[in-house]
């Protein structure tokens, strides 16, 4: 069988949407431990494979069928589109920043459907679950930071966000390479 129908016939998109996440996530938390600026890498990371890879992943996976992986996909792929809108419309004079309050709320909103995420994970296996729970755990210290200016508040949800991309990305690369050896390679 050649590569191009194994993929024709096998391709998935969940690799995509979860390194997606990873990565991006995994940026977002170096950046909030303070390990790297805010600068165009970081937008631009959050814009096209935080936003738009996710978006494409979770369209593919709605043609699928798979509601769970698509709302997720697209649902994240929006949420790192307005996270980069509320960065860089202030800065191109299209509006303020949001207020401490209103990112909070930001935050907050999107650590509890993480948490609905997470129910309902924990029928995907064991490594799912344990994403959406450190993730929602990560947007909650994001969420107190904001809340508290504490610098050492900013660093654990830092080092919160590095954990949850590295599992985020684990998992990605996991199923990708299972699928490629077309049997359990690395635990998922």
């Amino acid at each position: 069988m050649s590569l191009h129908e194994s993929s024709a016939e096998r391709c998935a998109p969940v690799p995509l949407g979860l390194l997606g996440t990873g990565m991006t996530i995994l940026l977002l938390g170096v950046q909030q431990a303070t390990l790297l600026p805010l600068d165009a890498m970081m937008i631009a990371m959050g814009l096209f494979y935080g936003g738009l890879a996710q978006i494409i992943a979770g369209i593919f996976e709605w043609r699928r069928n798979q509601s769970f992986a698509a709302t997720t996909f697209c649902a994240w792929g929006l949420f790192w589109l307005t996270l980069v809108g509320m960065v860089a419309l202030p800065r191109a004079g299209i509006g303020d920043l949001p207020s401490p309050l209103a990112l909070t709320s930001y935050l907050v909103l999107w650590g509890l459907f993480s948490g609905v995420l997470f129910i309902g994970a924990l029928r995907l296996g064991r490594l799912l679950p344990l994403i959406f729970a450190n993730l929602s755990l990560f947007l909650f210290l994001l969420a107190l930071s904001e809340a508290h200016t504490l610098v050492a508040l900013d660093r654990l949800a830092g080092w919160q966000g590095v954990l949850t991309g590295i599992l985020a990305v684990y998992a990605g690369c996991a199923q990708m390479l299972n699928d490629i050896y077309r049997r359990p390679l690395l635990p998922t």
